[in-house]
């Protein structure tokens, strides 16, 4: 639970920290602006969706995938409701907040992928093409960021510079983060909910 709260924690944090928002959350953003929603309601509702084509590609569903999908969007709700996360007005200070924000998101992705309970969504997403086609996880989740950049460009979410540094900078920081505790994600042996039942 504690990766999932940092995961919210992270993405408030570039959120606030106004040079742009994350691909997926341009993507939230102009799907909340379409259709009447907050942004964790649609994180919620695009990480069903993600879920499910996870399953297609064979992944299966963990507990911790249904936790990522229920919590992440609920805790980024409550901390923006409440503001506990401040903005700043200095470029530099707005830089530094979003790079800290990349990297506990970095960190918040170990801390629950590591517990085997199977991944989020979108971290399913990276797991199963890095399986798959073989590649650098680091560029597997700078791919995937692109594309839902691309969606959310396309639904008229805020896109800015942030959003384009996120797209060069989490593939790598995730996998410096992975280097940093000797993580390999692919040899997690997951837990699923099959398993616990």
């Amino acid at each position: 639970m504690i990766g999932f709260f940092l995961f919210a924690v992270g993405i408030v944090m570039t959120i606030n920290s106004d040079l742009g928002l994350s691909p997926w959350d341009a993507f939230h953003n102009g799907l909340s602006k379409s259709i009447n929603i907050t942004m964790g309601q649609a994180s919620i509702g695009v990480g069903i969706i993600v879920v499910t084509v996870n399953s297609i590609f064979g992944e299966k569903i963990g507990w911790g995938t249904l936790l990522n999908v229920l919590t992440i969007g609920a805790f980024m709700d409550v901390i923006m409701f409440n503001n506990i996360i401040p903005s700043f007005q200095g470029i530099y200070l707005r830089i530094i907040m979003m790079m800290i924000g990349l990297f506990i998101i970095g960190i918040a992705t170990y801390l629950y992928l590591s517990v085997g309970w199977g991944a989020g969504p979108r971290d399913g997403l990276m797991v199963a093409l890095s399986k798959k086609i073989k590649k650098p996880v680091g560029l597997i989740r700078s791919s995937i960021e692109l594309m839902a950049l691309i969606l959310g460009y396309i639904l008229g979410g805020s896109v800015g510079i942030g959003t384009f540094i996120t797209v060069l900078c989490i593939g790598p920081i995730v996998q410096i983060v992975f280097k940093i505790f000797k993580f390999d994600v692919n040899k997690v042996e997951h837990k699923f909910i099959g398993q616990h039942l």
